[in-house]
């Protein structure tokens, strides 16, 4: 039997002794907003139970009322046996003891080292030798594949190896019981595949129940044990996966069912190519990044650069927009050989280019309303207020946001932050339209919606539209064309049709890790 490091003379909870976390006709209210609304669900020991449901639907807030982060406002919580809202607060944090929790932004303190960092819940709450916290920190990440990172610092890792510091910090005390919010969002497939083996490992090596928020349907698949998913506040499906497949419940059928790769019409006629690439190099502190990429971006087509974290897709995009200037090679857009024109007129081509990146960057100081009519009102030939009002209340309704027209930012969830982003890029109407990973986050009804919107938008004001993106499903459902960035070059580019029958395995692998 494991011992837990923090709480090393407590027995470890059983089956016998029922679930693990038990949720009674929960409700969690926010003012008037009712989050859960009498909400019942029980985890089961050694089992890995994967919640889902639409993005906003409270499944965070959920999480955090089962680890005794938030006290349900009625019905009862139990946690390893014990009413949350019956115990005081070190009573609460022996019982998160016997936890960990994995958040999305890895929550990783920057000015302490990765050993530091993972180390710190058993130098903070027990006498351990800092010997045998280090001896425990190598074990730990060894399997991870981060031993050369032990002595590095949070900033100096990729958003990869950031998870993976965050995964062994959270179980380092071998807890009973593990939360995951997200832990595969906005990582590349190969990486989702990797992070689920990871997650795998860490239950049979720790012997330990884990509760997993996910959007992505194949992660889903490789982990639950059981799956309850969550709409309305309330458990309005639970199961195994063979329930899943069976259940005719349209709420969770169509969350599924979104999730399948659509078919598109795919257009052979040739156009002009509206940017141009050729043998572009570059390199950082002499590390190569770019190694001779050469592309042709179609007018009027959609293009989608995937690739895996690191490989390069950023450093292209930004040598697109003529934020960073080759070592060597050539850029044109619009007939503009970048490379050889003023920053003046970097800028004014940059006006004819609509983006929205992960992050949605939106004010904090203004509403979501205003946020979208900024560009139009702030930018050099602005348009009358009224003019701007019109467009920005047919770009609310169109993302199905217009609840949230006088909210604040802050207020609203990431989905919808994501499709404000999105309103606000479109409404500018460019010639060039660029999504980073425009899917990020999202679950897979709001995937399709975005990937909808981007075709939407893409034909309604006759678009060039390059989209970077992880995502197969969403890359095969609305690409004309697919560009593979590996290790620095273009391994492949085509048709969805081509990239499929690519002979490339690493094309293979990261096609393949989400489409079965």
């Amino acid at each position: 039997m494991r011992q837990n490091y923090l709480l090393p003379d407590i027995s470890r909870w059983t089956a016998e002794q029922g679930p693990i976390v038990r949720l009674d006709n929960v409700s969690q209210k926010f003012g008037d907003k009712v989050v859960l609304d009498g909400l019942s669900l029980d985890i089961p020991v050694g089992k890995t139970t994967v919640i889902i449901g639409e993005s906003g639907s409270g499944k965070s807030v959920l999480i955090k009322t089962m680890n005794g982060l938030m006290m349900p406002t009625s019905g009862t919580c139990t946690l390893f046996g014990v009413d949350t809202k019956s115990c005081n607060t070190a009573q609460i944090n022996d019982l998160r003891k016997r936890t960990g929790t994995i958040l999305q932004d890895y929550a990783l303190i920057d000015s302490i080292s990765v050993y530091e960092n993972i180390a710190f819940p058993l130098l903070e709450n027990t006498k351990m030798p800092e010997s045998q916290a280090r001896r425990l920190v190598e074990e730990a990440l060894e399997p991870l594949g981060l031993m050369d990172a032990i002595d590095k610092f949070p900033y100096e890792l990729s958003g990869g190896m950031k998870k993976r510091v965050s995964f062994a910090r959270a179980t380092i005390h071998q807890p009973e019981l593990v939360f995951f919010d997200e832990p595969t969002t906005g990582l590349d497939p190969l990486m989702i595949v990797f992070v689920d083996g990871i997650i795998k490992e860490l239950r049979q090596k720790y012997d330990m129940t884990s509760v997993i928020i996910s959007h992505d349907i194949q992660s889903i698949y490789r982990l639950a044990d059981r799956v309850a998913f969550l709409h309305d506040g309330k458990i309005i499906f639970q199961g195994s996966l063979d329930d899943v497949k069976s259940t005719r419940i349209p709420e969770v059928r169509r969350f599924f069912d979104s999730s399948n790769k659509a078919q598109k019409t795919f257009s052979v006629q040739q156009s002009r190519n509206y940017v141009q690439v050729r043998d572009l190099h570059k390199s950082f502190s002499g590390r190569p990044v770019l190694k001779g990429v050469s592309l042709d971006v179609p007018e009027r087509k959609i293009t989608v650069i995937i690739g895996g974290s690191g490989s390069g897709k950023s450093v292209l995009l930004k040598h697109i927009l003529g934020l960073f200037m080759p070592d060597s090679g050539t850029v044109n857009v619009d007939g503009l050989e970048l490379t050889q024109c003023s920053e003046r007129e970097r800028e004014e081509m940059r006006t004819r280019i609509g983006m929205l990146f992960q992050g949605a960057a939106l004010f904090d100081s203004m509403t979501v309303a205003e946020n979208i009519a900024f560009p139009l009102l702030e930018r050099r030939n602005a348009i009358p207020k009224a003019e701007a009002r019109t467009r920005v209340d047919e770009m609310l309704e169109r993302l199905k946001i217009t609840e949230i027209a006088n909210a604040w930012p802050a207020s609203i969830s990431a989905g919808q932050r994501k499709r404000v982003g999105l309103a606000r890029a479109i409404i500018t109407r460019p010639k060039l339209m660029i999504y980073d990973e425009p899917t990020t986050g999202q679950d897979p009804i709001m995937i399709r919606y975005v990937d909808d919107m981007i075709l939407e938008a893409h034909d309604a004001f006759e678009l060039t539209t390059i989209v970077i993106s992880h995502d197969m499903v969403s890359t095969f459902r609305i690409a004309d064309q697919i560009a593979m960035v590996y290790e620095g070059v273009i391994a492949a580019c085509g048709t969805p049709e081509e990239l499929m029958a690519s002979p490339h395995p690493q094309v293979q692998k990261m096609i393949h890790a989400q489409i079965p």
